[in-house]
């Protein structure tokens, strides 16, 4: 089943600390490239995320932001570490000592001072596995997202060849009128050739004539590729590059259908099929 490369999914949790929040965006890219906004407190969380989002998806720019806000109405405790206080307190009398008179030291830059001021810590080890459990449940969201952005591809694309398979057939129709079209025209030039000829040679230039224009090998491979784009957005594997080769092969064939053609119809034809192939090749620019 082939899924697209954009997608969005959100999850929360909440605890103690307050409320974590994981957003995952994801658009085209040619190769997977993740990138992470962690608050400080997780940043060494990073690591086992990369490696989860490597388990999961293939390809695509997938941005994952996590906010953290601590829980409203609660308080923060400010304990004050004496020892450290004393410490300091030690060291300001020196300086104070050498200050000229008048001076002083303000009470509220003391406390500013590291490890005066005992903090209460986050849970580190709760955050972190909240943090995994979370990303995972958001990392499954976004791959049902992208799973459905898929499927709708694949119709879209489904629907492309079924368009093409209609134009190769209309070219496969007038193939014999156009021949015999061109027969006729020649045959009428050289009724207006008052000389002699060799007609067996004339049958032969009219047979290599024919052969340059014959464009049913090139049906032949469009057909085969469309049956081939068929069997890819079928599977169960990563589609995309396969289906970005196989859009390049449906243009050249639709190109050279185009260069060969000796009639207006048929030029109409292969003009229609490039559209086509190119709605497609857009169509495919987001399958994973």
């Amino acid at each position: 089943m082939i899924a697209s490369m954009t997608g969005f999914a959100r999850r929360e949790a909440t605890g103690p600390w307050g409320s974590l929040t994981c957003e995952l965006r994801s658009v085209n890219h040619r190769f997977l490239e993740p990138g992470f906004r962690l608050p400080e407190d997780l940043r060494a969380a990073e690591s086992g995320l990369r490696q989860a989002l490597g388990r999961e998806l293939k390809r695509g720019k997938i941005d994952c932001t996590v906010h953290l806000r601590p829980a409203q109405g609660a308080e923060r405790s400010l304990d004050i570490d004496r020892e450290a206080l004393d410490r300091l307190l030690a060291r300001v009398r020196e300086v104070a000592a050498a200050l000229p008179e008048g001076r002083s030291i303000d009470a509220v830059e003391l406390l500013r001072w590291p490890g005066v001021i005992r903090e209460e810590r986050t849970d580190i080890e709760s955050l972190t596995a909240t943090l995994h459990t979370l990303f995972a449940e958001t990392l499954r969201e976004l791959a049902a997202a992208r799973a459905r952005e898929g499927e709708r591809l694949k119709a879209l694309i489904e629907e492309r060849c079924s368009q093409l398979e209609t134009l190769v057939a209309q070219v496969r129709t007038r193939l014999p009128e156009v021949q015999a079209r061109l027969r006729a025209r020649l045959e009428e030039r050289l009724a207006e050739i008052t000389l002699d000829f060799n007609r067996d040679r004339l049958e032969q230039e009219l047979a290599l004539v024919l052969q340059r224009i014959d464009v049913a090998e090139e049906l032949d491979r469009l057909t085969g590729h469309i049956e081939e784009t068929r069997r890819v957005i079928s599977g169960k594997e990563p589609a995309g590059r396969r289906l970005d080769f196989l859009m390049q092969e449906l243009n050249r064939e639709a190109n050279t259908l185009s260069s060969k053609s000796q009639d207006l119809e048929s030029t109409r034809i292969a003009l229609d099929m490039k559209v086509v192939v190119e709605q497609m090749r857009e169509q495919v620019q987001n399958i994973e």
